[in-house]
């Protein structure tokens, strides 16, 4: 059953993945027509994919690259039908439970997942989210996972590439955030607690005065990968060198926002602002012009290299399980 919105149907204020924009539909209207100029002259000049990944890549060509940069592609040759074979097995009752819960959370602003009468993209997502499940025991599913999934089906607009993406993106790409124990998700908010200290120490100031602030105010950026949080394009952005380059980026980009929003962040008298504030500081043009962020966030926060990050999460996964296991 062809689930596409049909040409011509589409409300006037729906981007061209689906979703319903109210707010900000003028600008973001005018900066696509920019942004499309700039993406189509890139397309034609795709072929040397390292120079072009920081720089977006082309919409057709996504599925292509996130599967490529990711060792997905590898790994879907390599397991030809392995993806069907966890459709047909019996089903664990309370993970299809809770899987199912959380269908109608997903981003129920989108035409695509609406399931009034067609069942729209929803099936696909619940099929990803299930296979997943059986797949990885240990991580099972987790709320976060279906924003995930349900961005990698927009994308790809195929269950199978979709499900190993998402394998090489919770397997490989980001370090252990979605085990029930959330270990790596709890030792990337301190890394950038640590990083903060040193590239914008005013606002590391202003955070230790709030023992636990960062699960606060960026728990979700990291565990929804920017999703529902950053305007789509430049999510998308953000995936391509995540994809490409790893997990650091997600660092870039939380540096990026801190550092270009220091002012606001310091005028904060109390908890309830700070968090008000790290709200505020993602919206608004600066995040909506997709093309200057990304240029942004390989700028402003300086350089930030591989050996320091393992070098900081190791300190901080230390810290933190001999705090959870009651003694140093």
């Amino acid at each position: 059953m062809d689930t596409a919105p049909r040409a011509g149907s589409l409300p006037v204020r729906i981007d061209p993945y689906g979703f319903e924009r109210h707010h900000d539909f003028e600008p973001y209207k005018e900066m696509m027509n920019e942004y499309i100029a700039v993406l189509n002259r890139r397309s034609m000049r795709w072929s040397k994919v390292k120079r072009f990944v920081r720089k977006g890549v082309p919409n057709e060509h996504r599925a292509r690259i996130w599967m490529a940069a990711s060792g997905a592609q590898e790994q879907l040759e390599t397991k030809p039908g392995y993806y069907q074979s966890l459709l047909v097995i019996e089903h664990d009752t309370k993970l299809k439970e809770t899987i199912h819960t959380d269908m109608h959370r997903t981003f129920p602003d989108n035409i695509l997942f609406k399931s009034k009468t067609e069942p729209g993209l929803q099936k696909a997502l619940y099929n990803v989210l299930l296979a997943y499940g059986h797949h990885n025991k240990a991580v099972g599913y987790c709320q976060g996972m279906n924003f995930i999934a349900g961005y990698l089906i927009i994308i790809t607009k195929d269950e199978e590439k979709s499900f190993w993406l998402m394998d090489a993106l919770l397997g490989r790409i980001l370090p252990d955030y979605y085990s029930p124990a959330m270990l790596g998700l709890k030792t990337d908010q301190e890394v950038l607690g640590e990083l903060v200290k040193t590239k914008a120490p005013a606002v590391g100031q202003l955070m230790a005065q709030y023992p636990g602030i960062w699960t606060l105010v960026v728990s979700r950026w990291f565990i929804c990968l920017y999703i529902d949080i950053l305007p789509i394009e430049t999510v998308l952005r953000i995936w391509d060198c995540l994809f490409y380059e790893g997990s650091k980026v997600l660092f870039r980009v939380a540096l990026t926002l801190i550092i270009h929003h220091q002012p606001e962040i310091l005028r904060a008298r109390s908890l309830p602002d700070v968090c008000q504030c790290f709200k505020d500081i993602t919206s608004g043009s600066f995040t909506l012009d997709c093309h200057t962020f990304m240029q942004k966030i390989f700028e402003e926060p300086g350089s930030l290299s591989k050996a320091t990050i393992e070098k900081l999460r190791e300190k901080c996964r230390r810290q933190i399980m001999e705090e959870e296991s009651g003694h140093p």
